[in-house]
């Protein structure tokens, strides 16, 4: 019966053993994701009214979008850069690429090889294969700035890229056989048109004429055909007004050939001040004036004459000269093992990664009484290893939301819709060797000093939530998710920074003057950033790196 009893159990856990070798598919396989973290092609340039010229990706939709010049073909653009996540395989849309069987299925950088054109002149997907399949679109635009100035032109030119006709209306006292070309490039700012007609004084226009116009990137011609009309219509000069905190621009529309005058004044002034002309700037048929010098939380009136004739006079008020709150730095209070950068029972402004260090460890950004006017309190930003992680010491205005594992997640910016010129801050500074790198990326840095950087951005971010709460923008330091700050990101409005690699051992002050990417449009939060290490998102930096910051001031001038 024993002996029975013992052949039982062992065919049992025989059978077991084989049906658990029977089944591995039910083993689920790890969530691997496929990301595009770098796209570069041939001919990429700036984004319009950014000055951005890298791609925005964006992980939440796994898309990209990029903006590349008149120079190339978008029907066989080259990639000349496509770097992917944990070594994903590219699985190119077999519709969109010149070489379908040749394309790449790894990640690659600065190639120049032909197996990398694709046909962006619509959005093409790639996929991303791990354990799963992740699908990103690529749109690429083509900037074709194509524009036709000929004297006394009424309103724009109507230029129809698709069928290659240009329709022109000029004054009835134009005469149509002799007509002034001034800028005719059809081809873009890189193509040319043959026969030229701003080569000659005056060009026939009584018939249509045909014009040939070859691209930056090809010798082939296209044939356009241009229509010139006399209409009795008049152009009517237009103004529209964007204010900002100490200037303002005024734009229109105005008759080509004419110069227009930029008038503006206190809402409770009889006084006109006309606006220099070298901060006017006019095309054929429009113009840009840029006031200077004006005083915030004003109202003022402004107008545009031409000719004698004055537009309408539009009522505009520059907005308030805001300041950073505790931007003195002087309120903090301790919680146990975690200092913060505000007052007890006070509203934050200011945070710090404090809230994660001190789960493992002590504070790393702190107060101290060694300040650059003698008085209150400074930051003290400490870089330091924390029992497992290295942690740059480090103050921005925001929120730290919480700690995940050992990485954070962050929310960065604040409320603000005014427009500073420059910021201003006292530091000082000790670097240290950089010791502790915990990204490949950046192993090259070991041994190198350290940097400290202190930086301000304005921005128009839409506000994303997070487990219910909503914020200006979010930072995820975990090296599989990451989503740090980027400066070329196309909501940023204006931005500065100052990066020092050596020590400053007295009390310095910084100026940062912001450059503005565009001026008409109203930022909607600050961001003001202050670490010991550059590097420090990246878990990269010295142990002994130490940036004090004190007296933070927005200047508007």
């Amino acid at each position: 019966m024993i002996i029975k009893l013992r052949n039982i159990l062992s065919i049992l856990v025989a059978s077991a053993m084989v049906c658990a070798c029977a089944i591995p598919d039910d083993i689920p396989y790890p969530i691997v994701e496929g990301i595009i973290s770098a796209f570069e092609v041939e001919g990429q340039c700036a984004a319009p009214n950014t000055g951005k010229t890298s791609a925005d990706i964006d992980k939440a939709n796994n898309t990209v979008s990029l903006y590349v010049s008149d120079t190339v073909d978008l029907a066989k653009l080259r990639i000349t850069r496509f770097e992917v996540s944990n070594n994903a395989t590219i699985i190119p849309d077999s519709n969109a690429v010149l070489y379908h069987g040749q394309f790449p299925s790894a990640g690659f950088v600065n190639s120049q090889s032909n197996n990398t054109r694709v046909n962006f002149t619509n959005p093409v997907n790639f996929t991303l294969r791990t354990y799963q399949d992740y699908t990103w679109t690529v749109n690429v635009q083509q900037i074709m700035e194509r524009e036709v100035e000929v004297d006394n032109q009424v309103g724009r030119a109507v230029i129809d890229p698709v069928n290659r006709n240009v329709i022109i209306y000029v004054n009835k006292s134009q005469s149509l056989r002799r007509l002034h070309v001034t800028k005719f490039t059809l081809g873009g700012e890189h193509g040319k048109v043959s026969p030229d007609p701003t080569e000659y004084d005056t060009y026939d226009f009584y018939e249509p004429q045909t014009f040939y116009v070859t691209n930056g990137w090809s010798e082939i011609s296209q044939k356009w055909t241009v229509f010139v009309y006399q209409t009795e219509a008049e152009v009517v000069t237009t103004a529209e007004v964007f204010a900002r905190t100490v200037s303002a621009t005024v734009s229109g529309n105005k008759p080509n050939g004419r110069i227009p005058t930029v008038q503006y004044k206190q809402a409770s002034s009889n006084k006109w001040i006309d606006v220099p002309g070298t901060n006017v700037s006019t095309s054929s048929t429009s113009y840009t004036a840029e006031i200077l010098g004006l005083k915030a939380n004003t109202k003022y009136v402004c107008r545009t004459v031409v000719d004698d004739k004055y537009t309408d006079e539009l009522t505009f008020q520059t907005t308030s000269a805001q300041q950073l709150e505790n931007a003195s730095l002087d309120e903090w209070h301790q919680n146990g093992k975690l200092y913060n950068p505000w007052s007890n029972y006070g509203q934050s402004y200011w945070d710090t990664g404090n809230a994660g260090a001190a789960t493992v460890g002590q504070s790393n950004t702190t107060p101290t009484d060694d300040t650059s006017t003698g008085t209150g309190f400074a930051a003290n930003l400490q870089s330091k290893f924390i029992v497992i992680k290295f942690a740059a010491g480090n103050i921005f205005t925001g929120t730290y939301i919480k700690t995940d594992g050992t990485n954070g997640i962050l929310g960065f910016g604040r409320p603000f819709t005014s427009f500073p010129t420059k910021m201003t801050f006292d530091y000082k500074y000790h670097t240290s060797t950089i010791n502790r790198c915990a990204d490949d990326d950046y192993a090259y840095l070991k041994g190198r000093p350290d940097s400290c950087q202190i930086y301000i951005a304005l921005a128009d971010w839409d506000e994303v939530e997070y487990e219910g709460v909503k914020y200006p923008y979010l930072i995820r330091t975990r090296p599989t998710e990451r989503h740090l700050f980027d400066p070329n990101d196309s909501h940023i409005i204006a931005y500065a920074q100052l990066t020092k690699g050596e020590d400053v051992r007295d009390w310095t002050k910084a100026e940062l003057t912001l450059d503005y990417k565009v001026k008409n449009r109203q930022p909607k939060w600050i961001l003001v950033v202050a670490s010991a290490s550059k590097y420090g998102d990246f878990f990269t930096g010295g142990d002994e790196s130490l940036l004090k910051v004190d007296n933070f001031n927005l200047v508007y001038e």
